[in-house]
């Protein structure tokens, strides 16, 4: 079942959105070459705390993974993609960090991630992370209400195809409200003016990943961390957002570097 939000709703998951993208903006600051992924998680375990906002990763247990995860962060490294456990690990000069996070503040949840180099970057991993931020800025641009949700799948599929990447379908985006995952799935490929009407009130997180040089993907022995099955790099970029007459909001929006707040309805800056 998916539920249509209404404006003042719409405002309430902004909120959360606001604190999710100030919060990563600030783990992204954290993240150098010698801190420890404990580190962070710990950093970010103790602002949700202050915050009073509920970690919505904490217990998660879906059909995959290997008990209930017990982290507020998923940090993926290098060839690792998605649902990366932090452990006790001392980054690395040229390290390629993906940092996702979802929250629930009263009842409100956002969701939404980003992918960095720590240290020196190599040209190549400076555009694998390029191609998932234009393929979010398209995704975001093609979720117009009266559109299809084809429209945005397709919209990322292109992007991705014309950086040279392929995409895999085991994973993507998803509705976002009251709980992390709600109906629909939002692919990172798929045919355009296909599949469920674009109403206003519709929330959803966009989340495009690709791998450098494949799109099969392997799990460690973990049950969680998911890496390309070849062993390249990889990159994740997510924002959650929600449809209004007017077009797409965003609302997990990052401040800039050194802003203190965001504009929830502002568009993300792309950076490359």
């Amino acid at each position: 079942m998916i539920e249509l939000k209404s404006a003042e709703e719409i405002d309430q998951m902004a909120v959360t959105g606001q604190f999710v993208g100030e919060l990563l903006a600030e783990l992204s600051e954290v993240a150098a070459v010698g801190v420890n992924l404990m580190d962070l998680e710990h950093h970010a375990r103790r602002r949700i705390a202050q915050r009073g906002a509920e970690s919505c990763y904490w217990d998660y247990a879906p059909s995959f993974g290997r008990g209930p995860f017990r982290n507020v962060l998923c940090l993926s490294v290098n060839d690792a993609v998605l649902h990366g456990l932090p452990h006790d690990y001392l980054l690395r000069d040229g390290d390629l960090l993906s940092i996702d996070m979802a929250v629930s503040i009263e009842g409100w949840v956002a969701d939404s991630a980003l992918s960095l180099i720590v240290g020196t970057p190599a040209p190549a991993d400076l555009k694998l992370i390029e191609a998932t931020e234009v393929a979010l800025d398209a995704g975001i641009a093609a979720a117009q209400p009266g559109g299809r949700l084809g429209d945005i799948s397709a919209a990322i599929g292109q992007v991705a195809h014309s950086y040279g990447y392929r995409v895999n379908g085991e994973f993507g985006g998803h509705g976002i409200g009251r709980t992390m995952h709600e109906a629909p799935h939002v692919a990172n490929n798929a045919r355009a003016r296909r599949g469920l009407k674009l109403h206003p009130g519709l929330t959803i997180a966009i989340e495009p990943w690709f791998c450098a040089s494949t799109d099969k993907i392997k799990f460690d022995e973990d049950g969680w961390t998911i890496r390309s099955a070849d062993g390249s790099r990889t990159a994740h970029s997510e924002h959650s957002i929600a449809i209004t007459a007017t077009g797409p909001q965003i609302l997990t929006h990052r401040p800039s570097r050194g802003a203190t707040s965001t504009d929830p309805t502002s568009r993300p800056t792309t950076t490359s």
